[in-house]
Order: C-alpha cells, then structure tokens, then sequence
C-alpha cells in the first residue's frame, strides 16, 4: 500500500484525543488524565482551537457532532446557525447577483451555531465545570500562543480588515499572538451562558454589523429575536449499512448522507484488494458520484436525500466513467476533532468558519472572525435551499461514526474539505473497513478528490474532474476509464483527517492527519 504520509498509529488503553493542533489535543487529554469524559475533552480542545485556529474555525461559525454512548444509535447535534430575518434574496437579484456573496458581505453570516453546539453538549454531557473546560483556553488568548505554521500565511489576507488586529502578530511560525476579546468572551460564556455571548459583546456587534449591511433603508439581517433563537437542536441520526459495519452521520441540512450513500454503494462493488489499483479508485470515485451528481436539488434542511443504493451500483461500470453522473442541473475551511475515553463514550465533531477566514468579516470589539456559511444558500427563486429568513443553509459539515454489528462503537472519522468531505472520507473508512488497514495506514494513504468549480463549495455544478495526490498510483488507470485526472500537490486540498477506533482488544487506536502539520492523537 502507498504512503503518501508514513503515518503512526498512537495506542492508548484507557482514552484518546485527536485534533488538528497539538495545543488542542493536550488540553483534550490532560481532561482525561483529570477523571473527565469525552465530551469534556472535546470541549476543552475545541476551546483551544477558537483560539489558535481562527483560519479553521472559531465561536463565530456552526458545529455538527455525533456521541455514542455505549450501544446503538448516536446523539447526532446540528448546532448550524439560521439566516436572520432580514434575509432578502430578491434584494440579492436586484443587485445582479446569481449566488451568495462569499466575502465581505454580512448576508453570508447565518447566525453562529457554535456556542449554542457548545453548551448543548456540556448540558447533556459534561461532567466538569464549563469554566474548568475553557480555562486552558482562556490562558492561551490571554497570555499568548505560539502561531502554527498553518495560521501564519492565511494571516496575511487580514491586513486592513477592521478587528482583525490582533492575528496580524502571526507573522512566523512561533510569533505570540493574544486574542483577549477571545478570552473574555470564553469566560462570559463559562459564567452566564448564552446570554453572554448571543445577547452580550459579541451579540450587540453582530446586530451592528447587520444594521450597516442593510443597504438603501432595508431591513437589518439580524434583529434581537434571531440572536435569541437557539441554534443547536438534537436531531436524529442517519445511517446505511457497509463492509459489515453500520456508518452514522447527520442529515440534512448536512451533507453527511453523501458519505453513507457512496459507502453502501461501494460496499456491494468488487474492490480490489491492493488501493493502489486504479479501480479501486475509479469504483469509489463512480460510488461518490452516483450519490453526489443531484446534490444541488435535492439538499436543504429537513430534506431526506438517500437513495436506492442498489439502483446506483447497477449503473456503475467497472471498465467506464459514467456519464449521466454528472450534475443534472446548474445551480475553507473547518477542523475536525474526535474523542473517546474510557468508559466507551465517543465524540465526532467537527466544526467551520466555510471558508477560511469565513467571511473576512470581524466582531470588532471581541476579535471574533464570522462565518460564511450562507454560500450554500440558493438564489434561484423557489429553490428549496433559497436563501431566506429562518433558513439553514446546505452545510458541507460530515462528521462520521462506526458501529459494529452488535451495536459497540469501531470508529470516530472525519475530515474538513468543503465538498470533498464525504469522498475523501470514503476512502478513509475503505481503507479501515473493507482493506484492514491501521488508523496510520487509512489517514496517511493517497487520496483523490472530486473538484469542480473555483471556491471547493461549486464541486457540483458542471462535469467534475478527480484530482489525485502527486505520487499516487491511479491516474492513468482513471484517464483511461474515462476521467479527466488532474494531479496535485501532496496534502493540498485533500483534507485533514483524523480518527481513532476502538480495537477488538479494547485499545483507543488513532492518527492525526499529518497533511495538517501540527496536528497530533495522544491518549492516556
């Protein structure tokens, strides 16, 4: 099997932690050194990641998570944030506008669902006080953190981007940066709940920030009621049935069934055993484009998108690129993090800005970055996701679990890329499932990509090309078959994915995505 990163896998007896930043992971573990669960620990290290990775995530963006606790079905949480009642698509299309703005333009920020994610998890969950979870946190925004080589170039977009001041001390690897409006807004949060974040600094910039994008006398975007909406629900998980196992995510407005879907289609294909074989990626690039090629008309909040997986298989072509796969129609970034500690409790969550920075918009008096969420919204008039008030946009968010047979929990998976979440976790849980191979194994593999469009939030639209890791042994094999292969460099735009599973044996195993670079499992 090809490594396109040689990988280990990090074992632990009794918990572990997975993130995209070192900093996170330790604050995760050090949790459950200290006696507290799953939940706390993920708490705790996405706390930290609100601060050190801004580009990634923050408290200004949405949070979806899964929790299994002990067996069966998952809790599934969709913590993603409502258009405000000021949402106007006609306004939009009177400015000639034929797609969301995707910077610079409030229409785009839903209101954030993270902090309200946050606490419905502690809520039901926790087991140590909110305020002990964030204070590692709290210490990093007040005292300074080293910048990671991953924030430092997304950095210099911020020159002149009014609250961003403080992340332009991120000029090299290792530069101190304070984010003390992080800091305080963790500790009001901690003290006083929602209301110190909804309806306190933050909720009050956030209402103004709307204000002045109302352009020539419109309604503002948010109004206080919106703030005061919670927007995190517990909702009911998906699932579908592959290599023996039974795979979870969120529904829709997620697009975790993208994942669910391709994996019972590939389940009933002839894989080959050896991945470095071009079909096998040409199998499992068709299986993601049988349950991907309709996306755009059939996903939006409350929608119920999975289809006859059976009916897609029959279609696919072991020797040929189908087609008919293709978009029927035309029409950044997130962290991912999982924890699972001692007694079986388990945590996929995965958490986004959308795009990088988000929206490049600021709260200026906290220093808190805001999604842009709202690209997923549609403007076509009568689209069931068109941009409107109350509305959830369309979310890329996949967080993934695994469960064996006997309903135990096998594995917490996922991965940030946009659109390409659920392929490339695809061959993450293939590779896990179906080809045996170790957590370091399935995470440091080649993979490949769907991409269509500019923004990696337009894979859908047109005829799609495979994008495969340099290095990788399939392209030829796929433009034989009909694709148009593109390669690129290693570890670029193909995700940071984590997971840890749970061994026969009872053993926490798991591995950090080193396309990442600080990223690291730990585990006690």
């Amino acid at each position: 099997m090809t490594s396109a990163f040689p990988t280990a896998t990090r074992y632990a007896p009794r918990g572990m932690v997975c993130t995209v930043d070192h900093l996170a992971t330790a604050a995760g573990v050090d949790v459950l050194a200290d006696g507290g669960n799953a939940v706390d620990a993920a708490i705790a290290a996405h706390a930290v990641l609100a601060v050190t990775a801004p580009h990634l995530c923050g408290l200004g963006g949405d949070l979806f998570a899964l929790v299994h606790d002990g067996a069966g079905a998952p809790a599934a949480l969709d913590a993603s944030g409502r258009a405000g009642s000021g949402a106007d698509p006609d306004r939009l299309r009177a400015e000639g506008h034929t797609a969301m703005p995707f910077h610079g333009d409030i229409r785009s920020v839903p209101v954030p669902g993270c902090v309200d994610g946050i606490l419905a998890l502690h809520a039901r969950y926790g087991t140590r006080e909110l305020a002990d979870l964030v204070a590692p946190a709290v210490r990093l925004a007040e005292e300074g953190f080293p910048a990671s080589p991953i924030l430092v170039r997304p950095a210099t977009r911020l020159e002149g981007v009014d609250g961003a001041g403080d992340l332009l001390a991120a000029t090299h690897a290792g530069a101190v940066v304070r984010r003390p409006g992080v800091a305080r807004t963790l500790r009001g949060i901690a003290a006083h709940g929602r209301d110190a974040f909804y309806g306190g600094e933050f909720g009050a910039g956030l209402l103004a920030l709307g204000a002045v994008g109302a352009r020539d006398g419109a309604r503002p975007e948010y109004d206080a009621a919106d703030l005061g909406r919670h927007q995190a629900d517990w909702v009911t998980p998906i699932s579908a049935p592959a290599w023996g196992h039974t795979l979870w995510s969120t529904p829709a407005a997620s697009q975790g069934y993208l994942l669910l879907l391709a994996a019972e289609v590939a389940d009933g294909l002839a894989l080959p055993d050896d991945a470095d074989d071009p079909l096998w990626a040409h199998l499992l690039v068709e299986a993601s484009r049988a349950a991907g090629h309709d996306r755009l008309d059939v996903l939006h909040e409350g929608a119920a998108p999975l289809a006859d997986a059976a009916a897609l298989r029959a279609e696919i072509d072991p020797d040929r690129r189908t087609p008919h796969f293709d978009p029927q129609q035309r029409d950044g970034d997130t962290t991912y993090l999982c924890a699972v500690d001692g007694d079986g409790l388990a945590v996929s969550l995965i958490q986004s800005n959308a795009a990088g920075f988000g929206s490049l918009l600021f709260e200026p008096s906290t220093g808190i970055n805001l999604q842009n969420r709202g690209v997923g919204f549609n403007l076509r008039p009568g689209h069931p996701a068109e941009y409107g008030p109350g509305r959830r946009p369309p979310h890329t968010l996949t967080p993934a679990l695994v469960t064996r047979a006997d309903g135990s929990l096998r594995a917490v998976v996922g991965t940030m890329g946009v659109d390409s979440q659920p392929q490339l976790l695809l061959q993450v849980v293939a590779r896990l499932l179906a080809g045996d191979a170790t957590a370091g194994e399935a995470i440091g593999s080649p993979r490949w990509r769907l991409h269509g469009g500019a923004t990696g939030f337009d894979t859908w639209e047109d005829a799609v090309r495979v994008e495969v890791e340099r290095g990788s042994t399939w392209a030829d094999g796929l433009r034989a078959r009909g694709h148009e292969v593109v390669e690129a460099a290693e570890g670029v735009g193909f995700g940071h994915a984590h997971l840890i599973e749970v061994t026969d044996e009872g053993v926490r195993a798991g591995a950090a995505d080193p396309r990442a670079v600080i990223g690291a499992a730990s585990g006690v």
